[in-house]
């Protein structure tokens, strides 16, 4: 009986002990450094709760339950840890839900895993080892009697649970999910995150017309909107670009006295550029970026909106243009399926997508041919379509420019300096330089066919290329030396956009804060369409300069980007993070924090609210065709 205790107790205590380990390399990796005590305050007590389980209710093979505990919670904390390095954000089961795509960016997923990270699996693979070679292991814990009082183990077990929803219950209202995970620990934010899901996901419809959008707007403008540039663009085709993971400290950058976008550069001379522009896409990344361009509507709090709104008939430019006799078309060389595009098109009114059925295989890198492939091909097919004379609103995802940024040598000419030798840095602006390159020939190509003159062409990033969390201390250093200062977020959000407009040739910068959710708006006064009757949450960049940029996903719940500033909310809204922008006021005051905050989280409400209320797509509705060349 001795002998069985001693093992018994050996068992929770091992077992406890990994798991408390594992405990503080997640911390260590989210926070840099972690309180000795801190995860024995949050953390611990889950685990006891899971351990107690274990020692009330399983009689025999309580090694093997142990085993299959210590199996999820790893994942679980591997996962945490993966997802922080590159996305800065604490993992839920909704991201979890999107594993597949992981697959499709496993090059991606690579470089950011340090080898030290897999010694969180060591103690499984041990044990594994140990059982197979040892009897005397594989029964370790097994056929137990007790022969202490029950109620020692009950008292441990109700503790430790009863300490696990007091931190739930006292932090549940803290917005920011890095520090509720903090304090409430990992798991039990996970298991809340889950049980508020759950609880929240039917939400009332409220009325949301453009009248109520348009007050909800209006509370944080303090200058009356014009009509400048309306109808400039009018009649013309509508070319947009969407930039993968392009930002905007590449424009006008030289190293070594070589620019890197020097066709970016000679472009700008003749548009209107938009250097204070940020990045608003959520769970989805790049098929985020389509949908707030096509619709101006928020990203969903969780989820793709590709997937969270694909059966829902979603207004927005390619069904408008239609009114104005336009066809709309979409251009993207992966296959339509990635990120559930196919839905997304459908629900979004697309006339035809191009996918890798029409672009093939030439020229293939990572995922798709390359953006020289995507340009071409889509300028013969435009050029067909402006030949017989239809106007058309293209969208053309460019795909080359992709983390981990590894070009075939042919694809980059470019030398840097030593420094930036195997360094994501030097990677990232040498993959940048070939996506400045293609275009290059993107707008020849589209002059020669006699379409530039006759066009609008849009183009913006994505999201960013360079994540702050995943770079090291060398890669950080490069980043300052680039742009004057630390890199944070006000660099790495910051995306650039470029409109042009036939018959404008004197370019003239806007430094006015503006994002993603602000495109459609602008394009349609530049194409003279009406929004008069829709519902739409952006404003027109060039007859508004003062926006308020709801920020979701990549920055905690209850964040945002002012004209000043982004914030991001703490415990509350006074201990919350500030930082600058580029073009930042200093003697502005925080007076308007609150409302702000207040603004922005009525704003994410309304176009939640109203995206639910939509109609579903009829579900004997053919769906949109795939275009094929003739």
């Amino acid at each position: 009986m001795k002998k069985s205790n001693v093992s018994r107790v050996s068992l929770a205590a091992v077992f406890s002990i990994l798991m408390m380990l594992k405990m503080y390399l997640t911390w260590s990796v989210i926070q840099g450094s972690v309180p000795w005590f801190s995860p024995l305050l949050t953390d611990l007590p889950t685990i006891l709760v899971l351990f107690g389980c274990i020692e009330l209710f399983i009689k025999k093979r309580k090694l093997l339950a142990y085993m299959i505990v210590n199996l999820i919670v790893t994942i679980i904390y591997f996962a945490v840890l993966m997802y922080y390095k590159y996305y800065g954000v604490i993992v839920d089961y909704h991201a979890l839900m999107q594993v597949k795509q992981v697959t499709e960016v496993k090059s991606s997923v690579l470089t950011i895993m340090h080898p030290q990270y897999l010694l969180i699996f060591l103690d499984l693979v041990v044990i594994t080892v140990l059982c197979l070679c040892s009897k005397k292991v594989r029964s370790w814990g097994s056929n137990v009697q007790i022969t202490y009082p029950k109620t020692l183990e009950l008292g441990v077990f109700s503790a430790a649970l009863v300490i696990c929803l007091l931190l739930v219950s006292s932090n549940q209202d803290i917005v920011n999910e890095h520090v509720k995970a903090e304090k409430m620990g990992l798991l039990n934010y996970e298991v809340h995150t889950i049980m508020n899901g759950m609880l929240t996901d039917s939400v009332a419809i409220a009325a949301v017309t453009p009248d109520t959008v348009a007050e909800a707007k209006q509370a944080v403008a303090s200058t009356e909107a014009t009509q400048n540039h309306a109808g400039e663009a009018k009649d013309k085709n509508i070319i947009v670009v969407q930039l993968e993971s392009f930002q905007d400290f590449l424009i006008g950058l030289q190293i070594d006295g070589e620019e890197i976008t020097p066709n970016l550069n000679k472009f700008l001379k003749e548009s209107y550029y938009f250097s204070n522009f940020y990045q608003q896409i959520g769970q989805g990344n790049t098929s985020d970026a389509e949908y707030l361009l096509n619709t101006s509507l928020y990203v969903p709090q969780n989820g793709a909106s590709s997937q969270v709104y694909s059966d829902k008939e979603l207004p927005g430019m390619p069904r408008m243009v239609k009114d104005y006799g336009y066809e709309s078309l979409t251009f993207h060389t992966n296959s339509v399926e990635f990120w559930n595009r196919d839905k997304l098109y459908h629900a979004l009114g697309f006339d035809h997508f191009y996918d890798k059925s029409f672009f093939g295989e030439e020229d293939f890198i990572h995922f798709g041919s390359s953006d020289e492939v995507l340009f071409k091909k889509t300028t013969e097919e435009l050029k067909r379509k402006h030949d017989a004379g239809q106007k058309f609103y293209a969208n053309l995802i460019s795909m080359t420019n992709h983390h981990p940024f590894d070009l075939p040598a042919s694809k980059n000419p470019m030398q840097l300096p030593d420094e930036y030798n195997d360094t994501l840095v030097g990677k990232y602006i040498q993959s940048a330089h070939y996506t400045d390159e293609a275009l290059g020939q993107f707008f020849d190509e589209l002059k020669e066919a006699g379409i530039w003159e006759d066009s609008m062409i849009v183009m913006y990033g994505d999201h960013f290329g360079l994540p702050v969390n995943s770079m090291s201390a060398k890669e950080r250093g490069l980043m300052e030396s680039i742009v004057g200062r630390e890199y944070g977020y006000t660099d790495m959000f910051n995306i650039p956009l470029f409109i042009s407009v036939p018959g404008v040739t004197q370019g003239q910068e806007f430094k006015h804060v503006g994002g993603q959710i602000d495109l459609m708006p602008t394009i349609a006064n530049l194409a003279g369409f009406s929004l008069d009757d829709k519902v739409y949450f952006g404003k027109d960049l060039l007859n508004n300069t003062d926006t308020l940029l709801p920020m979701r996903y990549y920055l905690p719940t209850g964040s945002f980007i002012n004209a000043n500033e982004i914030f991001v909310p703490g415990r509350t809204i006074a201990d919350g993070d500030k930082y600058a922008l580029k073009h930042a006021d200093p003697t502005m005051s925080d007076d308007h924090l609150t409302s702000d905050f207040e603004a922005a989280s009525q704003l994410l409400a309304m176009s939640d609210s109203y995206v639910r209320g939509l109609p579903r797509l009829p579900v004997t509705q053919e769906e949109s065709h795939l275009a094929q060349s003739p």
